[in-house]
């Protein structure tokens, strides 16, 4: 079996684990979830700062890649969770999108995802809606909705009880419901 079949078949964990003492085996990381990334980070920010996010998501990860925890064989938790602070450092930017969206029901050069929809484009009161939100319930609520990832998974990305994850999901979802009414 190649060394390249190999790492195809690990999981994340071991490449983690690997990687520090090979660091060009952490590409595979990258190889297996940017694309979800960086998917995330444009219905969230954009394409312009989705590259810069990605970037600096693996960046960080890289960095820090000694302090994960490899009793998780699945390493989207913890990526989604490093995104996620860095997209609350680029909090201007990503509500400047809501408003963009809100005002003119399309950002330029945001790309459809799925079925040729933007969530947003086509939904300026979801977009209003997702601009009344605390930045904390915004990130539980997206992370479930737009990353697909489980309570547990948002509980260990956010590094928050799952009680707490229920909570502000619970909290989001009901100022959602009141902002959009009948819509």
């Amino acid at each position: 079996m190649t060394i390249t079949r190999e790492v195809d078949q690990s999981d994340d964990a071991t490449l983690i684990q690997e990687s520090l003492r090979d660091p060009e085996l952490f590409a595979a990381l990258f190889d297996r979830h940017a694309p979800l990334l960086h998917r995330y980070a444009v219905r969230r920010l954009g394409p312009d700062a989705a590259e810069d996010v990605v970037a600096d998501t693996f960046l960080a990860a890289f960095k820090h890649r000694d302090r994960y925890d490899r009793s998780r064989p699945d390493a989207r938790p913890w990526l989604y969770g490093i995104a996620s602070n860095v997209i609350g450092k680029r909090k201007r930017s990503e509500l400047n999108l809501y408003q963009a969206y809100v005002r003119s029901g399309v950002h330029p050069g945001v790309p459809p995802v799925e079925d040729g929809v933007n969530t947003l484009a086509v939904n300026r009161p979801l977009a209003a809606a997702l601009l009344k939100l605390k930045r904390a319930d915004r990130d539980v609520l997206l992370l479930v909705a737009w990353a697909e990832l489980t309570y547990e998974e948002v509980a260990r990305a956010l590094d928050i009880p799952v009680g707490t994850v229920r909570s502000r999901l619970n909290r989001a979802r009901t100022k959602i419901r009141e902002t959009l009414g009948d819509v």
